[in-house]
């Protein structure tokens, strides 16, 4: 069966934008924690004008290579300005948990009012037995107080924000994870964790 994954870049202190993200804006103050993806001199096999240092790249490429499906919150999809209509991932369908409604989407989106559970599960679906990969730190949450998360991949760039959007939202209880491994890179350590059941 598939795993559900989340993956994301993310400063020491936590934080996955800086300061006045959103539509137009982007990541607010904090564009420099995607620097990574382009700082290197090793295309990316998966994600067409990445160049990512060697290490960087292997990481990368190995998760986005599993990737069949990409579950996004609606504050995601509307600070990315609605992905141009595509998806975040080139080979992806995107499936976009929202409680309101959201623009006119297109045929490599859909929208889903209904929860997080049928989120996933309609990812799943479209993901011909690859991963599902979850955006954002409101899908990230509800996620993980469902249990229905594997890993957690984190690409830790070594800043401190002091502000933004936190990755991760107040949850139930404790979520224990397990290191996979940890590989330092250029500019960032990529964290891998298998949650622990």
């Amino acid at each position: 069966m598939s795993k559900v994954l989340i993956a994301h870049a993310v400063s020491v202190d936590g934080y996955i934008t800086g300061r006045n993200p959103g539509a137009g804006r982007g990541l607010g103050d904090a564009g420099m924690l995607f620097d990574w993806y382009f700082d290197g001199d090793t295309p990316s096999q998966v994600f067409g004008g990445f160049e990512l240092s060697g290490p960087s790249a292997q990481v990368f490429d190995t998760f986005a290579g599993r990737v069949g499906a990409i579950v996004a919150g609606r504050t995601t999809y509307d600070a990315s300005d609605g992905f141009g209509g595509g998806s975040p991932h080139p080979a992806a369908r995107v499936f976009v948990l929202s409680r309101r409604p959201a623009p006119e989407m297109t045929e490599r989106q859909t929208l889903i009012t209904t929860g997080i559970e049928d989120a996933v599960a309609a990812a799943r679906e479209a993901a011909g037995g690859k991963d599902v990969g979850l955006m954002g730190g409101g899908v990230a949450t509800e996620a993980l107080r469902a249990g229905l998360v594997d890993e957690v991949i984190l690409h830790q760039v070594p800043i401190l924000l002091g502000g933004g959007r936190p990755f991760f939202r107040s949850l139930p209880g404790h979520v224990r994870l397990g290191l996979v491994q940890a590989v330092p890179a250029p500019g960032v350590t990529h964290l891998h964790y298998q949650v622990e059941r």
